[in-house]
């Protein structure tokens, strides 16, 4: 009976792009580890690609000959190494080995072909403008945070609107109401809102407005995000509310492939889109 192909988990890809990173600090070659460990080459490539489930024993044994000896760390990476199979959420599970941000957000942007999201309240991180972005920003912070921690959160997030000058593809389906909410108020709004028109008119991105005239949809369970990793990787759902954050991997991850194909079919095109857009920035002129 054939064997069931791995599955690419988040866990796998985390855990060889940091073997990855490793090795080439060191400047070692695939070549070269693969002759002092004496295993085949092209299975320490498919390690690192997470085409492969790597042991724990050749975790250990990487480590060593990369001069790894921090102990927090190699028993992150040795924690990642048992349960690389594992496609469940990170927070509660690994407690003080790996921590909740262990996968990061921007990582998998970085690796994302398209990035697509349905935005219920606020707008997505990578459209908004430094003004709505800040507001966000200080609203989700705890009163009397110092100024400086405001500007570096949304310095961050600005730098992470880079990839929009990429070849990724970004598109959103934007509920009317997140349009509608005056986020850090009037002008703010109408700055932020002619911005959009601005990404509008970019090839990579897609912005469709879902109209409050669509009383029921796919997104009524809430926002979330859609990383279309690159084959034969599977996509990845992002969730976040007070609960946590969710890292929802393949198979389950196409509900959400599958919810926002829906929203997008739901939404308004993109010229009707644009026009619906032009209309609250004329309100708020």
């Amino acid at each position: 009976m054939p064997h069931k192909p791995f599955i690419r988990t988040l866990r796998a890809q985390w855990l060889g792009q940091q073997l990855r990173a490793l090795r080439e600090e060191r400047g070692m070659t695939l070549k070269l580890v693969s002759e002092h460990l004496q295993r085949d080459m092209s299975a320490l490539g498919r390690y690192e690609r997470a085409d492969w489930p790597i042991r724990k024993g050749d975790v250990s044994a990487l480590l060593d000959l990369y001069g790894y000896h921090n102990a927090a760390e190699r028993a992150r990476l040795l924690a990642l190494a048992e349960e690389v199979w594992r496609t469940d959420r990170w927070d509660e599970d690994y407690g003080d080995v790996v921590d909740s941000s262990f996968i990061e957000y921007p990582w998998l942007e970085g690796r994302a072909e398209r990035i697509a999201s349905y935005n219920t309240i606020l707008l997505p991180g990578l459209v908004q403008t430094r003004d709505y972005a800040e507001a966000v920003i200080r609203n989700a912070e705890d009163p009397g945070v110092p100024q400086s921690r405001v500007a570096r959160w949304v310095q961050l997030r600005l730098e992470r609107q880079k990839i929009l000058d990429g070849s990724t593809k970004v598109a959103a389906v934007l509920d009317e109401s997140a349009l509608r909410r005056l986020v850090g108020g009037r002008e703010t709004m109408c700055v932020q809102l002619r911005h959009l028109q601005q990404l509008m008119l970019r090839r990579n991105v897609e912005l469709r407005v879902l109209p409050s005239s669509v009383a029921l949809h796919a997104g009524m369970d809430g926002a979330f995000t859609l990383f279309v990793l690159p084959k034969p990787y599977p996509a990845v759902a992002y969730l976040e509310n007070l609960g946590g954050r969710l890292y929802v991997e393949a198979p389950r991850s196409e509900r959400f492939v599958h919810a926002y194909d829906r929203l997008r079919q739901a939404a308004l095109s993109a010229k009707e889109s644009a026009q619906l857009i032009a209309s609250l920035v004329k309100e708020l002129s």
